[in-house]
């Protein structure tokens, strides 16, 4: 079997760090490493991880702290994988999805990037009833500047030869390369996977299924909102020059998908004039957002509509009902 690495970035994630690791040690695919790179922790999760480190299957790098990016860049440094996942110290792979990424990427060697649709859970890892299921084939650059299929930083496993080929080391950095860039303390996902699609040859496909259950943080979601548009316009900038032409036809759109997602989190904080004024701003952008996703559209604009013109206690009501019938349906 070949093997493959699972790379656990930790950072004071005490209260959920022991699930995720079960759950990553019950892989039904049998040959794989898990590093926890401890970034930094100040509570409980060093101990947590020695804990594991029992297991000859998992190893711990402990760091000063650097951040999610350079958390993930020190896992795939000390990765020995042919493929190399992610997963977040507060998410939950399912018991297949590693054997499942293993054979779709053993199947299609011009796949770089597999991934797969996931299952929102909430602090308590009690399930939402709601779920992200991507676009899963004929992906380009930009399906992934605009919707950005792949999800979250939980979803991918990654040939090792994709990270190889866009390894890079600034000038001040003396440890190790740089695969995500770690002047991003958001948006460094997008931007890993879009510059991955702007200057290497890989493919990008996902698998259907729900294969990762990803925690929704509702702290300070509105707050979020600002820091997130402002990385987002960063990474923009920062990608422009390696084709700009790409840029000048794609960015509007982008910017439009990224304010309608920004309103939809303003929303679910139920900062009603955060989310009146990122839903006028998405449609002032672009309409694009409107025509290639009617429904969700639609339904974003009502929400912030009705939070703006009833309140929150009303928006709740009406959320846990729509997320009642969707889970119904799910078990029909």
């Amino acid at each position: 079997m070949t093997l493959a690495s699972i790379i656990v970035p930790a950072f004071n994630v005490q209260a959920t760090m022991r699930q995720t690791l079960e759950a990553l040690l019950a892989q039904t695919y049998a040959d794989f490493e898990i590093i926890i790179v401890d970034d930094g922790s100040t509570d409980a999760t060093p101990q947590i991880a020695a804990e594991f480190a029992a297991d000859s299957r998992v190893r711990v790098v402990r760091q000063n702290n650097r951040g999610l990016a350079g958390a993930r860049n020190s896992g795939i440094a000390a990765a020995k994988g042919a493929f190399i996942g992610f997963c977040d110290a507060d998410d939950i792979w399912l018991p297949h999805k590693l054997a499942r990424h293993v054979a779709h990427l053993q199947s299609n060697p011009k796949i770089g990037i597999s991934y797969a649709g996931s299952a929102f859970i909430d602090n308590e890892g009690v399930s939402t009833g709601q779920a992200q299921r991507p676009r899963l084939k004929g992906i380009g650059a930009s399906h992934i500047f605009k919707r950005n299929p792949i999800g979250n930083g939980s979803a991918p496993v990654i040939r090792r030869e994709v990270f190889d080929e866009i390894a890079y080391q600034p000038s001040f950095e003396t440890q190790r390369p740089w695969y995500f860039d770690e002047t991003f303390r958001q948006s460094e996902d997008i931007e890993c996977w879009l510059r991955i699609a702007l200057t290497t040859h890989w493919n990008f496909e996902g698998l259907p299924g729900l294969l990762t259950q990803y925690r929704i943080n509702t702290t300070g979601l509105s707050a979020a909102t600002d820091r997130q548009l402002v990385a987002w316009d960063r990474m923009v900038a920062k990608l422009t020059p390696l084709n700009p032409s790409f840029f000048a036809v794609n960015t509007k759109p982008a910017r439009a998908y990224q304010l309608r997602y920004l309103s939809r989190r303003a929303v679910s904080a139920l900062d009603a004039t955060r989310a009146r004024s990122l839903s006028l701003a998405w449609m002032a952008q672009s309409r694009t957002p409107l025509i290639e996703e009617p429904v969700k559209s639609i339904v974003s604009l009502a929400a912030s509509a009705t939070l703006s013109t009833f309140g929150g206690g009303i928006l709740r009501r009406i959320m846990k009902s729509a997320q009642a019938l969707s889970s119904r349906a799910i078990a029909q």
